[in-house]
């Protein structure tokens, strides 16, 4: 009888010391002692669980941990291996994931140098086992230590993205480029630097005798409504020629089960199969929004002689998807059409949870894909400068129905154009889209993060452009096109070619130059960067798919005192400037400016909190939503950021432990599938009616004009044809036809959609900026239901983002950071694992009056 593969987890039994000989064993001598290690993970968690470092999200203790990534450092592990295992005809040694420059010896005979951290490495290990205890090490290169001695050599060094603070690595000369590591833990301007070595994923060995199925994938060259034109996909590595039977087997959403079996010839080595099959009338995956996110489960088996020898399962979604660009009234389009329907984008950028991948618990994940699916998002970018995410973050994406962008992790930094480096990325690159391309939540695989507008519009590439030789200089340009627009075109192409690829983002797809208005996706950092034009700058620029821009803002003051003593809560605090990372720290004064300019000077620490948040939810949204009363001339709003690798003073709209920012509610209702936008620029105010909906709607625009305290000045009514999947203008209006006389300090316009009398959603447009509003005391009220899990709040007289604050406690309300109407009432639902008599002890509740200092009236 043929035996099924075997694996054997080799994450146990762990410890690591620093390297011998290396030069910090004086500093910490410690460290050069054996100590229990946890696989995966890294080092510097492994230190921290043995509180020899200090936690490097404390106040300033980033720079306590640097020497780490400078070091070199040893793994080690002990295994038996019994008679069954070394009887079988291969054993192969298995990495998940190496950080990064690892050298591998099993017994003391070396097996591999690994130089990639997203690539998995197998070697053959049954030549060096024996049976009862072996000895398997892992010797990790720091990564800085390596490449800097090269680099310090050559003529220049390719443009990167941020100098180390720490000083160890002259400016100008970042060796981040020259290897496949996450960018990120060189430091971002919104993370810190913690340059990592580890195992980072899991160990394993596998053994087999006569055939292993190495890969299996559901290719679906043709989806429509009437059929799915499948393939069963199969790579067997085989040591024998000969026959051999595939059953697979298909189970369908609404539980009907089908299957087929077929005869295969196999020969000695990589046999590639395709199984072609159909499915009639397919429950298709569709974004949320659209309908179902409908998943089939396949499973195969690959016997040989009557007995299965491989078997294999995935989980899949039956889905067509096309990015459109193509000539249009406008330019160049960028949108997104699944199974037909064009879709409007509604997101944010997604950047690692964490410093230290191996804290990134499925838990909590799944708590961020489900705050995103809450606010109506239905596509999250993942950006390229982190690492590729856990198969947990795709699988959960696929139930949502949440759209994936995935970038190639290049975060901007120029890659080397040597035939090695561009080699290696092509193993990583064939390995990702292999591992992920079966879900059906990916809908874009975009080769970099700003590399190609780094090149055209940056500093760096200007610089180097002015002081190298032409030919050096089209030598990097070409190295660059060559990855981006071949290489990794041509794997996706091969591996994954019902999902589009785009080469950069920004990029007009080598159309012309990258980040135009008229032609691809667009970065627009004006607001914020750049000339840090106020927000109502987003009003000036309509692109065809804004896929980052962002405002920055203070995480929850809960989250600030998890890591803060009570001395730094102050703007110009050193250790909070540590935690804010763009512009080496300055931006904490940017950030004040923002708030300043358009709310005035907060009465205090936790004001400007609060403020920082109102300032970012108010700015994103107007930025959102004139996007999408724009479509289709737009067809995407992804914000940057949705997460937090860390407690930090960042562009993110949920920090790092988890908690919503007032940014989260507003996209909630900016997102929501029928949506009200009344958008005021010079005066005028216009009103459109846009709808992700697939079928169209009547309803009525009723338009109210009152003084802040709920007197009615005016009101009109009147039919309005809600168009399916558009944007529909449906009134314009001057501040005099709207004030008809009062004054704009204290008045407020309400555009609200109602059908049959209900309301399907509001707007409200104020006439002043909010520091020059006339507030009155809303004199505001919330009481919590006994059980805790109700909280009702309401207003005499407006309340301008209201905003309620459970302290550190545990809680998400349904709804935050919102205005009432002079008089209004409503009811949230409380979520907590804290009991009624804590939360009502915690309980806070502001809004923007009394926020700001006053000034003394002469």
């Amino acid at each position: 009888m043929a035996a099924a593969l075997a694996t054997q987890s080799l994450d146990a039994g762990w410890q690591f010391r620093l390297a011998p000989g290396d030069s910090h064993a004086a500093a910490h001598p410690r460290t050069a002692q054996w100590l229990p290690a946890s696989v995966p993970g890294m080092v510097q968690t492994d230190l921290l669980a043995a509180k020899l470092v200090p936690d490097p999200y404390w106040r300033d203790n980033e720079a306590k941990i640097q020497w780490v990534g400078l070091a070199d450092w040893q793994y080690r592990t002990r295994f038996n291996v019994d008679a069954a295992t070394l009887a079988r005809k291969h054993v192969e040694l298995v990495f998940d994931g190496l950080d990064t420059f690892a050298d591998v010896s099993l017994n003391g005979h070396k097996l591999l140098a690994a130089d990639n951290m997203f690539r998995r490495w197998r070697v053959p290990a049954k030549a060096w086992l024996h049976a009862g205890a072996n000895t398997l090490e892992v010797t990790l290169h720091s990564p800085i230590a390596r490449l800097q001695p090269w680099l310090l050599k050559q003529p220049y060094a390719l443009p990167g993205e941020f100098d180390s603070a720490f000083g160890d690595e002259p400016e100008g000369k970042q060796t981040a480029n020259y290897v496949r590591k996450a960018a990120y833990q060189y430091g971002w301007d919104w993370g810190p630097r913690i340059v990592t070595e580890g195992i980072w994923k899991d160990v394993r060995l596998e053994s087999w005798d006569t055939l292993r199925l190495a890969d299996f994938h559901i290719a679906q060259p043709k989806v429509t409504a009437e059929a799915a034109e499948l393939q069963a996909q199969l790579d067997i590595h085989a040591d024998a020629a000969g026959k051999a039977q595939v059953t697979l087997h298909w189970r369908a959403p609404d539980g009907g089960a089908q299957s087929l079996v077929r005869d295969v010839a196999l020969k000695v080595g990589d046999n590639q199969l395709a199984l072609p099959f159909e499915i009639a009338h397919p429950q298709r995956w569709w974004p949320v929004g659209y309908g179902a996110p409908n998943l089939y489960d396949f499973h195969v088996d690959v016997a040989l002689h009557g007995d299965v020898v491989a078997s294999a399962e995935r989980q899949t979604g039956l889905r067509s998807v096309q990015l459109v660009h193509k000539k249009d009234p406008w330019g160049k389009s960028f949108a997104f059409v699944v199974n037909g329907v064009p879709i409007f984008a509604k997101g944010a950028n997604v950047i690692p949870m964490d410093s230290f991948p191996n804290r990134v618990t499925t838990a909590r994940i799944d708590a961020m894909l489900q705050s995103a699916r809450d606010a109506n998002m239905n596509m999250l970018r993942i950006w390229g400068g982190g690492y590729y995410l856990e198969d947990a973050f795709y699988a959960e994406a696929d139930k949502l129905g949440l759209m994936v962008w995935q970038d190639f992790m290049f975060g901007g930094a120029i890659p080397p154009y040597d035939k090695a480096f561009r080699d290696n990325t092509r193993a990583e690159a064939v390995q990702q889209v292999d591992r992920l391309r079966d879900h059906p939540s990916i809908v874009l695989w975009a080769g970099n993060n700003e590399v190609e507008t780094a090149w055209e519009s940056w500093g760096g590439g200007a610089h180097l452009k002015a002081t190298q030789p032409k030919a050096e200089v089209q030598r990097i340009e070409q190295g660059m096109r060559e990855l981006f627009d071949h290489t990794l075109r041509e794997v996706v192409a091969t591996q994954s070619p019902e999902v589009p690829y785009w080469p950069s983002t920004p990029s007009s797809d080598y159309d012309g130059k990258a980040n135009l208005l008229d032609d691809g996706d667009y970065h627009y950092w004006n607001v914020w960067s750049g000339d840090a034009l106020p927000p109502s700058a987003y009003l000036d620029v309509t692109p065809r798919f804004q896929s980052e821009y962002g405002l920055q803002s203070l995480p929850a003051l809960a989250t600030l005192r998890s890591v803060l003593e009570p001395s730094d809560l102050s703007i110009d605090s050193p250790v909070l400037r540590a935690h804010q990372k763009f512009d080496k720290g300055k931006g904490n004064q940017r950030l004040l400016m923002y708030v300043e300019r358009e709310y005035g000077k907060p009465k205090d620490f936790a004001a400007l909190v609060y403020l920082s948040q109102v300032m970012q939810a108010e700015g994103i949204q107007l930025a959102a939503e004139h996007l999408r009363a724009s479509r289709p001339q737009s067809m995407g709003s992804l914000y940057w950021q949705l997460d937090d690798v860390w407690p930090g003073v960042t562009w993110s709209s949920i920090d790092y432990y988890g908690r919503w920012k007032a940014l989260q509610y507003h996209a909630r209702r900016f997102y929501a599938p029928l949506r009200v936008v009344a958008i005021r620029k010079d005066g005028k105010t216009q009103v459109s009616l846009v709808s992700d909906r697939t079928a169209p709607l009547d309803a009525e625009l009723r338009v109210r004009v009152l003084d802040m305290d709920g007197k009615p000045l005016w009101e009109h009514t009147q039919p309005v044809h809600v168009a399916a999947l558009a944007s529909t203008p449906a009134a314009a209006y001057t501040d005099a036809q709207l004030l008809h006389g009062a004054d704009p300090h204290r008045t407020v316009a309400v555009f609200e959609l109602l059908a049959h009398g209900q309301p399907l959603g509001r707007h409200l447009v104020y006439f002043e900026q909010p520091k020059d509003l006339q507030l009155p005391d809303p004199g505001l009220h919330a009481e919590l239901s006994a059980d805790g899990r109700r909280l009702t709040v309401g207003a005499l007289h407006l309340a301008r983002e209201v905003w309620i604050d459970f302290g550190a406690l545990d809680a998400r309300l349904s709804d935050d950071a919102f205005d009432l109407l002079p008089g209004e009432t409503r009811v949230l639902q409380v979520t907590s694992t804290a009991d009624a008599q804590a939360l009502r002890k915690a309980l806070q509740v502001r809004s923007l009056y009394g926020a700001t200092q006053t000034e003394a009236k002469p």
